[in-house]
């Protein structure tokens, strides 16, 4: 196999034009990488407890799939629905507004894994997706676009 080598000034402008395309996306501010994060992971999860409602109680097809199809262990199948319904409610607007969003975010993994754990072991790519999004907000918090940036804001003066 013949290696071909690009002349030096060509190099150059490749190595400039990477560069800069390296500085442009450094410069994408971190609030924007943390709403569209948490808006994004949060609709999963409102949506996944909207299909558990039937008007403003829990559905029976609900507690059916707690008590069939997820199983989980040391659980009871209508405390395991009434407690995901919660939670998948809760924590996403909590991310939406940006509120206590490293708790929210803690709480939404630490379901991740138990779904991960005991309800679809093969679902690993999107819960490892899941996963990144949590652990984002957990290491740098909401960003400024939101009321934990107000907050510390307000404490700080």
């Amino acid at each position: 196999m013949t290696h071909v080598s690009l002349p030096v000034s060509r190099q150059a402008g490749i190595a400039a034009l990477i560069a800069r395309a390296n500085r442009l996306m450094a410069a994408i501010p971190y609030w924007l990488v943390a709403l569209i994060t948490r808006i994004s992971i949060a609709a999963v999860f409102w949506q996944s407890g909207q299909t558990k409602l039937d008007g403003w109680q829990i559905s029976a097809s609900a507690i059916e799939l707690f008590r069939n199809e997820y199983k989980l262990p040391l659980l009871d199948p209508t405390l395991g629905a009434h407690l995901a319904v919660i939670a998948e409610h809760v924590f996403p607007a909590l991310l939406v507004v940006g509120l206590a969003t490293r708790l929210s975010a803690l709480a939404l993994l630490l379901m991740t894994l138990i779904i991960q754990i005991f309800v679809y072991p093969d679902a690993w790519a999107t819960h490892g997706t899941w996963a990144a999004c949590f652990l984002i907000l957990m290491r740098r918090g909401a960003g400024e676009v939101s009321l934990d940036h107000l907050i510390a804001q307000r404490r700080r003066r």
